[in-house]
Parts: structure tokens; C-alpha cells; sequence
């Protein structure tokens, strides 16, 4: 009796205590073939030459992981049959070198290639089209590439045995906030305002299905907010091809003498100002958070799929931001109002509690490092990744 109590004080030891600390995860839930001796694990980044992927890739590698990118480079920049400029300056940042495809998501006999050359232990999926204003005049592009393409993608991972994802969300999956701050219980895929963000709810709920009926994936649904800014360095940043979508790289383009001035998408909204009000994140605490998210998803009893919310859980009027990033410049920002753009809120901010307490991440930088880093960015690059 005694001798089975010891047996089963053993059992239970191991089970709680030992096992959650991570102490056998390399030999009992990972084979060597699958997670290297020394915890590094080998992930594929899809849409990995873009803005958030790209400064995501600086702190896999920067945190030991080993790294694959692949890119259509639709809304990138790159000489013919060359690795992506964004690329190699994370390469120079890190002095460490990337294994880099042109590959198009939709295209199955690509992937599979790709998934049988290399052996992925995660797969971070950033590549989708991104622009609110665009999804509306072109959804059926849209449907194409970011659901079409994610379905491709997961059916290529579930083949090859790969079940472990991290997928780039949004806010704007919860359409017009029903409450502030935002909350992940708040309703999704109600009142989404634009085809951008029923692309992102419909993924995501195409992932919660594949959890459901198959209990060995693993899945965290990262929704964020606006990222802003750039990496300190100055060497990579957001370039938007042709006119921006979003605020800030608009901003910068009209400070560094790029644009005349900014139009500013309706101020007759119910805010302070009358301008719309977003919760802006620098880009390196995003990427930080999808680092965080990568070490939850490695935790041995973590199943099933997940969502939190990336934000500060503060919000700025667009006018703000017109401020502060005078006040980083020292240039004075000529703007002018014109009608609202469709598709938008008045106002979105995050609660990203869940964040904090589950993944161990919150945003560090606020809008002074925004507006810095992003300025450091266009006066070092004033065409981006373009040599003029």
C-alpha cells in the first residue's frame, strides 16, 4: 500500500510540477527531430517580407528560433529574383542569415514542395492583403487570397503533420465596438464594417473548426490593434506600395516632403475632436507579443485555439497623432479634412489584460517612441526600401 502511494505521489509530482515547468518537455512531448536540444524550434513565416512580418523575424531570431519566410511580395519591395531589401536588412540587423521563398499561399504544389524540404515545428501566418479602404472596392481579392490562401495553407500543414499556429488577426474582427475598451469576449464577426475584417473572422473561424474536429492543433489568435513605428535601428520600417492606407507612413511621407499634405477621413465622428480614435501599438511590442504567443503555444498541455487582444488600451484622435509626430519631426504637418472613409469606426481601443496575464507581454513604448522611431525610419529611407 505504502509503495503505491509513493507511486502515485510520484505520478502526480511529475504531472503537475515537473512537467509544466518544462523540465521533460524535450524528451516526452517533443522528439529531437522536432524540437531542437537547445529550445530552438524551426518556424515558417508567412508574409514575411511585409512590415509586421518582417520586424517579427528580428526578434524570432534575436530569441534563437530558427527561421523560413516566404512572401508573393505583392506589397513588397525586392529586385527580380533577389531576397527582399526588408529582408536583408534584418539579416544585417541580426547577423544572422534567412532562408527566404517567393511563394504565393495559394499555391499548394509550392507549399508542399516548401514543407518537404524543411520540417516546421510553427507556423507564424502574416500573409494577407491588409487594406480596409481597398477590401471594399475589390472584396472578391480579398476572399481569395485571405481565406482561399489560409485554407491552402493549413490543409498543406495538416498534411505534413504540422499543427501548431500563431495567425495574424485583427481588431476589426469585432466590428463596431459595442463596448471600450475591447475585451476578447466581445461579439465577433457582428457588423464588420469591411471585407478586410470578415476575412480576418472568417479565418479565424475556419482555425477554431479545425481545433474542434482535430484536438492535437494548437492555435493563438493574436488581434491587434494599429501597428505604428519602426525598428530602432532605422533600418526596416513600414512601406507601403503606392499611397498609404494607414496614418502613420502617410504622415512620415508628408513630413519628409513625399506628399503635400494629409487627408484626414472625416471629423464628424462622436469623439473629442470629431476625428477618429485608434489604439496605436508599436511595432516591436507586436512582434514581441508574437514571440510570447510562439512560447505559449510550446507550453506541453496547451491544445486547442485562443485569442488575445495586442494594444496598449489607450486610444489617439487622428489629430493626436498629428501632434506628436510634429512634435518628433519638428516638421509641421499640412493636412485637410475630406469625407469619411467606409469601412471605419469612430473609435477602437484594446483590453489586453489577457495578454498580460497568459502570454506574459505588454506594450512598453508609447506615442513619443512611435512618432520617433517611425521619423528615425523615413528620413534614413525617404523612398523606403527604394534606392532613389
Amino acid at each position: 500500500m505504502l509503495t503505491l502511494t509513493k507511486a502515485i505521489y510520484t505520478f502526480l509530482v511529475v504531472y503537475y510540477v515537473i512537467i509544466p515547468a518544462g523540465y521533460l518537455t524535450k524528451w516526452w512531448f517533443f522528439n529531437e527531430d522536432t524540437f531542437e536540444m537547445n529550445g530552438r524550434a524551426n518556424i515558417l513565416v508567412t508574409g514575411g517580407a511585409g512590415y509586421v512580418g518582417s520586424h517579427t523575424i528580428v526578434e524570432l531570431l534575436t530569441n534563437g528560433y530558427n527561421v523560413v519566410a516566404i512572401d508573393n511580395l505583392v506589397n513588397s519591395y525586392a529586385v527580380k529574383d533577389d531576397k527582399p531589401e526588408s529582408l536583408k536588412r534584418v539579416e544585417k540587423i541580426t547577423g544572422k542569415t534567412i532562408i527566404f521563398y517567393n511563394v504565393d499561399i495559394r499555391d499548394n504544389t509550392a507549399l508542399q514542395k516548401l514543407f518537404q524540404t524543411h520540417r516546421f515545428d510553427c507556423v507564424i501566418h502574416f500573409a494577407a492583403l491588409k487594406a480596409v479602404g481597398e477590401s471594399v472596392q475589390i472584396p472578391l481579392t480579398y476572399y481569395q487570397n485571405n481565406i482561399a490562401g489560409s485554407s491552402t495553407l493549413f490543409e498543406v500543414m495538416k498534411e505534413n503533420g504540422v499543427k501548431k499556429v500563431v495567425f495574424s488577426s485583427s481588431a476589426t474582427v469585432y466590428g463596431i465596438p459595442q463596448f471600450l475598451p475591447i475585451t476578447e469576449e466581445h461579439p465577433t464577426g457582428q457588423g464588420c464594417t469591411n471585407p478586410y475584417g470578415k476575412t480576418k473572422y472568417f479565418v479565424e473561424e475556419i482555425l477554431k473548426d479545425v481545433c474542434t474536429s482535430d484536438k492535437e492543433w494548437s492555435v493563438i489568435l493574436l488581434r491587434y490593434f494599429n501597428p505604428v513605428g519602426a525598428h530602432e535601428s532605422g533600418d526596416i520600417g513600414e512601406d507601403p506600395t503606392g499611397i498609404p492606407n494607414n496614418l502613420m507612413p502617410y504622415l512620415a511621407q508628408v513630413a519628409v516632403g513625399r506628399r503635400e499634405k494629409l487627408h484626414i477621413f472625416g471629423n464628424d465622428y462622436d469623439t473629442h475632436d470629431g476625428t477618429g480614435i485608434r489604439d496605436y501599438i508599436h511595432i516591436t511590442d507586436l512582434a514581441i507579443g508574437h514571440v510570447q504567443a510562439l512560447e505559449k503555444l510550446f507550453e506541453p498541455m496547451f491544445r486547442g485555439c485562443k485569442a488575445y487582444n495586442l494594444g496598449t488600451g489607450r486610444g489617439y484622435s487622428v489629430l493626436e497623432m498629428i501632434d506628436a509626430f510634429a512634435k518628433a519631426s519638428g516638421k509641421k504637418i499640412h493636412y485637410e479634412f475630406t469625407k469619411r472613409r467606409e469601412g471605419d469606426v469612430a473609435a477602437s481601443y484594446a483590453d489586453a489584460s489577457l495578454a498580460k496575464d497568459e502570454l506574459n507581454w505588454t506594450a512598453t513604448k508609447d506615442i513619443h517612441d512611435m512618432c520617433k522611431d517611425t521619423w528615425n525610419w523615413q528620413i534614413k529611407n525617404p523612398y523606403g526600401f527604394q534606392k532613389r
